[in-house]
């Protein structure tokens, strides 16, 4: 896809998004001069899932770029990756988080993140079960957290055609977030829900989506 098409992708689906959802691109796997033609038609929030990438890109790319980190991120790329984001989408597990936290305070930054919750079918889809996330912040062990901003949730629907099936994994995602929002309503700046991509943004977006993640409509299929 030309730089053109890309540029006009993103004013289409600028039109179409509602006031209030921010939209990241998903620019995994795409080369710099695709991200600069969605950032020259304004597009500033970009998705990456390996930390070699993003680290490559940032470097290379314009400075007031947020970086958004949404693929499975291993342990032992933590330190590598602290102070490259805007914010981390796939924290899937305590470990992960604790790690995270450790080396953003080693660092002196404060890392915003996004608790992953699985509820798709696919097993091979990382995240906390629904009873896992709510144990956690029901014990509240959140407050052992030095230099790690909990920001909300993400979740992805199961790969399906059903339709039905996406809009109940959006709703569970949703309602999740709901509930931890009710019952600790000291949590501040936690009102993200990530969830939503090419071809079911539409749905997240009615289920409570804040976030959408969108990469083919933009740029087209990956090049691996």
């Amino acid at each position: 896809m030309n730089d053109s098409e890309i540029r006009h992708n993103i004013k289409v689906l600028q039109s179409e998004i509602p006031a209030g959802i921010n939209l990241v691109a998903v620019s995994k796997f795409h080369p710099e001069d695709a991200v600069m033609a969605a950032y020259e038609a304004g597009q500033r929030r970009f998705g990456e899932s390996r930390v070699q990438e993003l680290i490559r890109k940032s470097d290379a790319l314009p400075a007031d770029i947020e970086w958004h980190f949404i693929g499975h991120l291993q342990t032992n790329k933590v330190r590598q990756l602290i102070g490259k984001t805007s914010l981390i989408e796939s924290v899937d597990s305590e470990r992960l988080l604790e790690i995270i936290d450790r080396e953003s305070e080693k660092a002196g930054v404060t890392t915003r993140v996004l608790m992953q919750i699985h509820v798709a079918r696919e097993e091979t889809k990382f995240g906390f079960s629904p009873e896992e996330l709510l144990d956690y912040f029901r014990q509240r062990r959140f407050e052992s957290l030095k230099a790690t901003h909990i920001c909300g949730v993400m979740g992805m629907a199961s790969n399906t055609d059903d339709l039905g099936r996406v809009r109940e994994d959006f709703q569970k995602i949703a309602e999740l977030f709901r509930i931890i929002k009710d019952e600790i309503p000291e949590l501040r700046g936690f009102d993200e829900i990530s969830m939503g991509m090419s071809g079911d943004w539409p749905i997240a977006v009615e289920e409570g989506a804040t976030l959408i993640r969108v990469g083919t409509r933009i740029f087209g299929v990956r090049e691996y």
